[in-house]
């Protein structure tokens, strides 16, 4: 838990950056994908051109910066966002990458207000957010081998496509004969590769209904 002191030099400079999510996630994304381009396959790309992506990753570290004195809270909300990260395989290795380049992008950001006690303050209240992250997916990894849940990608045919209400398709899977299925149980996310002659990108989706007859 960081101290009271580090506390409050993060959340005095948050009113600072409300109102800017767009154009601090903008900048995040920016600066992430040229220093390191073989992330962008990481993201979804479509919600990096609406920009709903960048909009979600500001507020979301804004928010953690206005809860940072909170810390079961802060564990509590965190969970999607860690199942998120599960599906994408985020790593313990990514947090540093990422800590880099959101100070970065808060410096740049903050102008002058960017003091060096006050960014010694962020990548303080970076390194307890990242471990609370840390700590909650690799509960999720390990829970995936303790359910017998398969390792990396495993190739699965689409039996069969169906439209769904919101617009979303619904594709049904047989399971592969090589290997039996894990425990089912509602995900918010699984993985799934798109690939195309011209680009390749993880798509995470949604574990609905339970193996049965198509």
């Amino acid at each position: 838990m960081p101290d009271q002191n580090t506390i409050d030099k993060v959340k005095a400079t948050v009113p600072l950056l409300k109102g800017r999510a767009e154009e601090l996630g903008t900048r995040f994304y920016r600066h992430l994908f040229t220093e390191y381009p073989e992330l962008q396959n990481v993201f979804n790309h479509a919600h990096q051109a609406t920009l709903k992506q960048p909009r979600a990753l500001a507020e979301s570290v804004l928010w953690a910066a206005e809860n940072l004195d909170n810390a079961t809270y802060l564990r509590d909300a965190i969970q999607t966002i860690a199942h998120k990260h599960r599906s994408l395989e985020v790593k313990p290795d990514h947090y540093p990458i990422v800590g880099r380049v959101l100070l970065q992008t808060l410096a740049e950001s903050l102008g002058p207000a960017a003091t060096p006690d006050t960014l010694t303050a962020w990548a303080t209240a970076y390194e307890f957010i990242a471990d609370v992250f840390i700590q909650a997916e690799s509960a999720l990894y390990r829970a995936t081998q303790e359910t017998g849940g398969l390792p990396g990608f495993q190739p699965f045919t689409v039996l069969r496509t169906v439209p769904g209400r919101s617009g979303l398709p619904s594709f049904f899977l047989p399971p592969p004969p090589a290997f039996p299925l894990p425990a089912f149980f509602p995900c918010p996310y699984v993985r799934l590769p798109v690939a195309t002659p011209d680009s390749y990108a993880i798509r995470p989706s949604s574990l609905s209904s339970a193996s049965r007859a198509a």
